[in-house]
Formats: C-alpha cells, sequence, structure tokens
C-alpha cells in the first residue's frame, strides 16, 4: 500500500468511530450516561438519608494517554452526586483515608455554622484516619455542591468536589419550563505541575506533623496555628516568620491551569448533552474551579432560571453565560434547531489541552432525532476521501 492510501486509509477508520450514526447509537448514549456525575443512594436511618463519603489518592484519566493523581470522593471526578428532597434530614459520614487533612464545606446550603467545614472555625480539620459525621437539614431548593476546604486552592483542584442538588416535588422551574430530562456539568481548572508538587510537599509536611503529634511535641509556631490573633502578633514581633514569609511554594507561585475539564474530562471525553426536536431540557452549571467560564451554545438562545440555585424571578434569554468561581446556574434548552451544535467556553484558552486546541472545556449538543440524510458530508469531505464526517479533532 502506497503512504498515501495508507493514510488516507487511517483517516477513514479513525473518523467512522466518531460520525453521527455512531454518536447516535446505542452503545456512545450509554458511554455518555457514565459522563455525569453518579448519584449516590442514601442508606435510610430511620427518617434520616445517610451518606458515606471517603476520600483517597485516585489516578484520573482526564483524556486518553493522560492521566493525574487526584484527591477524589468515592475514588470519582467529581465526587458522587448527592440528591435529596428539600426538608430532608441529611447525615453524611466523611472517612480520611489520605496522609493529609480535610473537611467538606456545603457550598450554598443552609447548615447549622458547626458543619459548614471551615477548619479552625467551624471545626478542626479531619486528620488523617479519622471520620467526621455531617448533620442537616436540606436547605434550600436548587443547584448546590460540595467541596474540601482544608488546603483549598490544592485541594480543589486536585478533584474534591461534587454536586449537591435539593430537589421540591413542587418544582417551580419545571412549572414554568416543562422539561424532560437533565444534565449536571461540573467545570474546573488544574495546574498539573503545581498539582504534582504541591501535593508532594504537603504529604512530606504532613508526615513530619504527625510525627511530632506522636511524640507530643506539638509546636503552634511549627503548625502555624494559634488560639488568638493577639498570641500570633506576639510570636511574630518575637522573631516568628509566619508561612508566606518563607514561601514554600515553586517558584511559579500561584497555579496557572494547563487543563480545564468538565466533569472531570477534558475535550475529545467531555459530555454530550442529548436532546430532541421540540424537547426541553435543564442543565445544571457549576464552577468548582478557579476561573471565569463564559460558556456559549451555538444555534440557540437558552433560558437562565436560576442564579445559585434561586429561582430568578423573570427567566431572561441569552447564548452566552458568564460562569464564575464557585458559581452555579441552570438554564434551559429548547429544542429548536436540529443537528449538532458545539457548547463551549468563549474564552478559548480555556477550550485547550496543556496549550493545544481544541480541548477543554468543549461539548456538544446533540439531536438524537437528527435525519439520516443531514448526517451526510459535503462536497470537500468527500474529496478528502472520507465516507461520513468526523468529528473529533485533536489539533487544528
Amino acid at each position: 500500500m502506497k503512504r498515501r492510501e495508507f493514510v488516507q486509509a487511517s483517516a477513514m477508520v479513525a473518523a467512522a468511530a466518531f460520525f453521527p450514526s455512531r454518536l447516535l447509537g446505542k452503545a456512545s448514549k450509554e458511554a455518555n450516561a457514565h459522563r455525569f456525575p453518579a448519584p449516590m443512594e442514601p442508606r435510610m436511618d430511620g427518617d434520616v438519608k445517610e451518606f458515606r463519603l471517603f476520600i483517597d489518592i485516585h489516578q484520573q484519566e482526564i483524556v486518553p494517554a493522560f492521566r493525574i493523581h487526584t484527591l477524589a470522593f468515592n475514588n470519582q471526578v467529581p465526587g458522587p452526586e448527592i440528591r435529596v428532597q428539600r426538608g430532608d434530614k441529611v447525615r453524611v459520614l466523611f472517612e480520611n483515608r489520605t496522609e493529609l487533612n480535610h473537611t467538606i464545606h456545603w457550598h450554598g446550603l443552609h447548615v447549622p455554622w458547626r458543619m459548614d467545614g471551615v477548619p479552625y472555625v467551624t471545626q478542626m480539620p479531619v486528620m488523617p484516619g479519622q471520620t467526621f459525621v455531617y448533620e442537616f437539614t436540606a436547605e434550600p431548593y436548587g443547584t448546590h455542591f460540595y467541596h474540601c476546604h482544608w488546603g483549598t486552592l490544592l485541594h480543589m483542584q486536585a478533584g474534591m468536589y461534587g454536586s449537591f442538588i435539593i430537589e421540591d416535588p413542587d418544582d417551580p422551574i419545571r412549572k414554568k419550563f416543562p422539561y424532560s430530562r437533565e444534565y449536571t456539568l461540573v467545570y474546573s481548572a488544574h495546574d498539573v505541575n503545581f498539582l504534582r508538587e504541591e501535593l508532594n510537599s504537603m504529604l512530606e509536611r504532613m508526615k513530619e506533623r504527625m510525627y511530632l503529634m506522636k511524640h507530643g511535641r506539638f509546636d503552634k509556631e511549627r503548625f502555624a496555628v494559634f488560639d488568638s490573633k493577639e498570641e500570633f502578633v506576639d510570636a511574630v514581633e518575637k522573631g516568628y516568620l509566619p508561612p508566606y514569609v518563607v514561601n514554600r511554594r515553586a517558584p511559579d507561585e500561584l497555579p496557572q491551569p494547563n487543563w480545564f475539564t468538565v466533569n472531570g474530562k477534558s475535550y475529545p471525553m467531555t459530555p454530550n448533552l442529548y436532546i430532541k426536536q421540540d424537547e426541553l431540557i435543564r442543565v445544571r452549571l457549576i464552577n468548582a474551579g478557579t476561573e471565569e467560564h463564559y460558556l456559549h451554545l451555538h444555534g440557540h438562545d437558552f433560558w437562565i432560571v436560576a442564579d445559585d440555585g434561586l429561582p430568578v424571578p423573570q427567566p431572561w434569554q441569552c447564548n452566552t453565560i458568564r460562569l464564575s468561581p464557585g458559581k452555579t446556574a441552570d438554564i434551559i434548552i429548547e429544542g429548536k434547531n436540529r443537528g449538532i451544535w458545539t457548547f463551549h467556553d468563549h474564552d478559548t484558552r480555556r477550550v485547550t489541552n496543556n496549550g493545544l486546541y481544541p480541548g477543554g472545556n468543549l461539548l456538544a449538543l446533540v439531536y438524537e432525532d437528527l435525519p439520516d440524510e443531514e448526517t451526510e458530508l459535503d462536497m470537500m469531505a468527500k474529496k478528502m476521501g472520507l465516507n461520513n464526517l468526523p468529528l473529533v479533532a485533536l489539533d487544528e
């Protein structure tokens, strides 16, 4: 076989895996279902819904041939989706299986202050091998999330986040927009070099601290914890150097993300949003990362129906939404323009994998009832020797 024929044949084989007939096939849809946060079933203890979360170090494949070490709830990134009804009594048993300290903050939930998960403010950190029990009533209604609040800069981008959905039988959004299905998309950003260096450094520091504690040699200055601001100021006046003076971090200082994920994956492994003509779908957007995203949908306007879980009094339409760190937003997409449409971050720096476009926060809105004739190729593609339209490009 000549080189040109080999390249042409290889391109046709590669394209065959991704053209619309495959995208709309049963196997593709089943695989796609696993690209959304896995819901966690509670154990009932009387009238309390009990969930068990553990944290451990886990290898996460962001895209084929690229894996990173993460801190993952129940070995999943994002962590399991907790979904309850408004007013439910909730208990979360959180087990720390790592050699680091952790807490869980219930972002957007109105929990008792002792359950808020802020170390040295509402609780002591959950140390290696320990279990902490969080108990609260599920309020308010809407799209929320949970994340670690210890070493937050590292631990969140290392994977310690998950969605927390509080439903209401009298759903105010479904009343206005009778959607038939919904999707959860959790966005994040990762500096993988920072992750590797900081995770290793933090593990070494924790080994030292655990040794000192075990042998009764707890030192407030070494641990950088004080009983009061006055005690801290006094220590500085006596020559103590706080950790922010003697910087422990790498020369690059703060992280510069080079990978951007949706539900723990980067394009081309990001999930698709399936829809049908005239169908309404609800998409819950959660920014669990450090970067702003400007999410743009081609071929459609969507309705913004909730902001930080709160239903907006007057929904409005747009095709690009700004999602800042810590924000959640719910949108309704109406199936009014059949096809395969891109839904991506319009800050295209976030649509890269290690600096290469396309990648990152890029996914598709796919109409399941796309007519067969619309999956055919244009003449230019046929001149390239392709029988069907390839849907995956790794380098433009």
